[in-house]
């Protein structure tokens, strides 16, 4: 019996849409992601248990899981029955990359289990190819930090999908999803299909200068240009408040805000844990819906996904 969790994520990480991704974990040491324990067994099985368990479809084949075992036995040309138990602590549609814990943990139990006939890179581009069925394309913002651990950057190239960048040990990143849902692909289909010059340039500047600062270790630059111009401009509008919730909160000290993928969680960026905290109080207190909605101070997941138990 193995059992494997798989991080939540922020995708985008304000500034790189559809090119960065941060893995996170709480820094009171609870789990946010997902976990898988596999087995063989004579027959596929699948249950489902955790917090959002009752968000999952009741047809097993509509189950993420079983898509992931589906496509894998037809990868390695072989039909391997295991029995899975899937724990979903994460909500679907959170903007923390839910469906992609679920796919990591799920594909990275069964290749162990298998006796790893897949290689990373063969893993990680079967994990974009599934995310990319839910979500409307393929994409690896959520799946590869999950995956991997950090900041990843995604290159998409032939032989490299994507390296880690460095991080900030002294950030504190902050992330609070108001308990209700957004999909993914309706937050895709809210975005232009076309940029103006202006938009493209400025991007580009500001993404290259996050990397740059990174890798320089320039905090300040940083956070400075983590600015949105592909779709905050756009998505904003689905979330309750978040102009105004993104000027409160930098006035209680966040050096950065912005939308976790594509919502409704947002993420701030604090540079001391006592600011992080005022911002954390406030968000429970103003930006959640109902009971289920949850807030978490976090460090960058550095480990990725991991056996556990």
């Amino acid at each position: 019996m193995i059992k494997i969790y798989a991080p939540a994520s922020i995708g985008n990480v304000g500034v790189g849409f559809d090119i960065l991704g941060a893995a996170i974990e709480p820094i009171n040491g609870d789990l946010l992601g997902d976990c898988v324990t596999i087995q063989l067994s004579e027959n596929f099985e699948l249950l489902n248990k955790g917090i959002f368990s009752n968000q999952l479809p009741v047809n097993n084949k509509q189950n993420i899981v079983w898509k992931c075992w589906y496509k894998f036995c037809r990868v390695i040309n072989k039909n391997i029955p295991v029995s899975i138990v899937l724990e979903k602590n994460l909500p679907i549609g959170s903007g923390l990359g839910s469906s992609a814990c679920s796919i990591v943990a799920t594909l990275v139990a069964i290749n162990e289990i298998f006796d790893n006939p897949l290689n990373k890179k063969e893993l990680l581009s079967l994990m974009g190819e599934i995310e990319g069925e839910i979500s409307g394309s393929i994409h690896y913002d959520n799946v590869a930090p999950s995956y991997l651990g950090g900041i990843q950057l995604i290159l998409e190239d032939d032989d490299v999908i994507s390296q880690q960048i460095p991080h900030f040990k002294t950030w504190f990143w902050i992330v609070a999803w108001p308990g209700i849902k957004l999909s993914t692909a309706e937050a895709r289909k809210i975005l232009p299909k076309k940029y103006t010059q202006d938009i493209c340039i400025k991007n580009s500047r500001c993404l290259a200068s996050f990397i740059h600062a990174s890798y320089s270790q320039q905090s300040d630059l940083a956070a400075k240009c983590m600015k949105e111009f592909i779709a905050e401009p756009y998505r904003s509008k689905l979330l309750p408040d978040f102009l105004k919730n993104k000027e409160q909160i930098k006035k209680l000290g966040a050096i950065s805000c912005g939308i976790s993928g594509s919502g409704p969680t947002i993420f701030a960026i604090s540079e001391n844990i006592e600011n992080a905290q005022k911002i954390s109080l406030w968000l429970t207190k103003n930006y959640l819906q109902n009971k289920t909605g949850f807030v978490h101070i976090c460090y960058i997941d550095t480990k990725g996904v991991r056996k556990i138990g």
